[in-house]
């Protein structure tokens, strides 16, 4: 394509993008007719990318061409009309590469504020070719520019255009993947570690419905993708539990730092609303853990595989503990802020890592929890499951794979694309718990089974969780 420059260089920017669109859509078309494996666009078709639609100079001397407001909102239709119109995803896949894969050069800026826009654009009309290439995207590209894609989501229809949250809600059904990987770059990004990175209350909402309507939406890229060595270094997580266990656990302390949802409602009537999202989102979490066990089994996979990684754990621990020292040192806040609160969030990570550990997401020694967990405050629940004994697994003998999105691993063979999914049956309600006495470290739960007839240690050994009511 690099013969096509000459004859693009007169036209005006809005033409010389459309024409060049043309001509990329056939030159693909034809690289994957060739039957060449992998196919891959040569590095001139890139440049002439960079030059005519993204509007990088091609050396100093050239001045760079700029497109008006309205001749991009054109580009942008174009764009929209060309994925939707092109029917073969492997084409749409390789175009949408060419256009946005990241070359660590100049244009990569251009390259960013493109695609913000492009899929903002996407969302709005329906475009679901599009938000798939984009599901393909995150999952393939530094986890700091994915943020960075989700951010523009999260300021163009949570905060910047009142009543367009519904339009970003309709991803779920558009287009599954990519609500995963939203989900999972949002947690990422919002980490609440700060005002600025506390999601804000309809964003929360809308998660938090998405889960509860379908609990397995959040393992969709898990279930889809084959995991392979080839997973990139700092990519997002395969699945967005951690963020969501973060989320969960952290916010009856962080969250109600957050004073900009009070601003803007003139109260902070959000603040006990977001206390109830965040306990139903909990919930929902330790729904989706449980619905592992057989997924693993599936994929002979369990006790092999943890979709929680003990390092993003032994974070979370760090940052709590934090948390709760700064709570302390508090001394005007209120009763519930000084003891109820902390004991809260200790109580979820409890139920979080009791959950994880008996589903096979969590792969570790009760010795490792011990160890991660020594700098927290006393808590009942939490003792009840650091002193619990030895997890086991169904494949015991069998090694585990050293999974991490974040380092080389073994292959596992591909994962068929699942059919559609039923949703959740309902659980019965369970029982409450009362406050457990502690346990001294030398004396074994199994050894004081009339002091808590409604436990028992056998739901550890088969690898089930205890009853319990999850903490509201």
């Amino acid at each position: 394509m690099g013969d096509i420059r000459q004859s693009l260089l007169p036209r005006d920017v809005l033409s010389a993008a459309k024409e060049l669109l043309y001509h990329l859509d056939i030159y693909i078309c034809n690289l994957v007719q060739s039957g060449r494996q992998p196919p891959q666009v040569d590095s001139k078709t890139l440049e002439l990318v960079e030059e005519f639609i993204l509007h990088a100079p091609k050396d100093r001397n050239t001045p760079a061409r700029r497109m008006s407001a309205l001749q991009e909102l054109q580009l942008l239709e174009i764009m929209c009309s060309c994925f939707q119109e092109q029917s073969r995803d492997t084409v749409r896949q390789l175009m949408f590469s060419a256009l946005f894969n990241l070359q660590g050069n100049q244009a990569d800026e251009s390259r960013m504020a493109l695609l913000g826009k492009l899929v903002s654009m996407a969302v709005a009309v329906g475009r679901v070719p599009i938000l798939e290439c984009a599901a393909n995207w995150l999952q393939r590209t530094h986890r700091v520019y994915c943020v960075r894609l989700a951010q523009v989501l999260v300021d163009d229809y949570c905060s910047m255009v009142p009543g367009s949250v519904p339009t970003l809600q309709n991803i779920h059904s558009a287009s599954p993947r990519f609500c995963c990987q939203f989900i999972t770059a949002v947690t990422t990004l919002y980490d609440l570690t700060s005002e600025e990175l506390t999601p804000p209350l309809e964003l929360l909402q809308m998660i938090v419905s998405w889960i509860q309507d379908d609990p397995r939406l959040v393992l969709i890229t898990f279930l889809n993708t084959p995991l392979s060595g080839s997973q990139p270094i700092s990519s997002l997580d395969v699945t967005p539990l951690g963020g969501l266990v973060r989320w969960c656990i952290k916010a009856p302390l962080a969250y109600r730092k957050d004073k900009k949802q009070a601003l803007t409602n003139g109260s902070s009537e959000s603040e006990p609303e977001a206390g109830l999202l965040f306990s139903a989102l909990h919930l929902s979490v330790l729904q989706v853990f449980m619905l592992l066990p057989n997924i693993l089994n599936e994929k002979g996979l369990y006790g092999r595989l943890a979709l929680l990684q003990m390092e993003s754990v032994a974070a979370l621990t760090s940052d709590l503990s934090r948390l709760l020292d700064q709570a302390d040192k508090h001394t005007h806040t209120s009763p519930a802020d000084t003891h109820v609160l902390p004991q809260l969030a200790l109580d979820r990570l409890a139920q979080a890592l009791q959950v994880a550990l008996a589903s096979g997401a969590l792969l570790c020694s009760r010795e490792d929890l011990r160890a991660i967990c020594s700098r927290l405050p006393h808590n009942n629940l939490l003792q009840l499951v650091l002193s619990g004994p030895v997890m086991y697994y169904n494949n015991i003998h069998t090694p585990p794979l050293a999974f991490s999105p974040h380092a080389a691993h073994s292959p596992i063979a591909s994962h068929p694309t699942l059919p559609t999914h039923p949703a959740l049956p309902t659980h019965p309600t369970l029982p409450t718990h009362p406050t457990l006495p502690t346990h001294t470290p030398h004396t074994p739960l199994a050894s004081h089974p009339s002091s808590h007839p409604q436990y028992s240690t056998q739901p550890f050994m088969t690898g089930m969780p205890f009853p319990f009511r999850p903490t509201h």
